[in-house]
């Protein structure tokens, strides 16, 4: 298992769960508030360098925010997203209202407020929206 997936796994254990999750399955906002509002010190919106990564069998991972750059990237790429199996973390959610506006920007996809900050460090990254796969770093 990838260092990343083993991050992933251990900042929000259900993340395994995620991937085969439908939006029916989804927590209650009421549940949700125990893990909002979500801040990630280390990221904010901005321009994403494609760079090379080597992460294999990693499943690819995308990172947005509750920004209007990130909510029309993931509009934009949800199908692709969707294609790829990607599991979706958002690291910067004020409230269920924003992560409710967060998910339904995707329909079909899977997303999960959560800190990005582990991440970013681990892949020096400073940016989101992001899409992080075994191969690279794009947006």
């Amino acid at each position: 298992m990838s260092c990343l997936r083993l991050v992933a796994l251990a900042l929000f254990p259900w993340l395994s769960f995620a991937a085969s999750a439908d939006s029916s399955s989804l927590p209650a906002p009421t549940t949700l508030n125990w893990v909002l509002p979500v801040r990630s010190a280390r990221l904010s919106p901005g321009i994403v360098p494609p760079r090379a990564l080597s992460l294999p069998s990693m499943t690819p991972l995308f990172l947005v925010g509750q920004d209007a750059a990130s909510l029309e990237w993931l509009s934009r790429h949800a199908q692709a997203l969707q294609d790829l199996g990607a599991n979706g973390l958002a690291v910067e959610v004020d409230d269920v209202q924003a992560l409710r506006r967060i998910q339904t920007a995707a329909p079909g996809l899977t997303i999960w407020p959560v800190s990005g900050d582990d991440i970013a460090e681990r892949l020096e990254l400073e940016h989101y929206p992001v899409l992080i796969t075994p191969t690279g770093l794009e947006q």
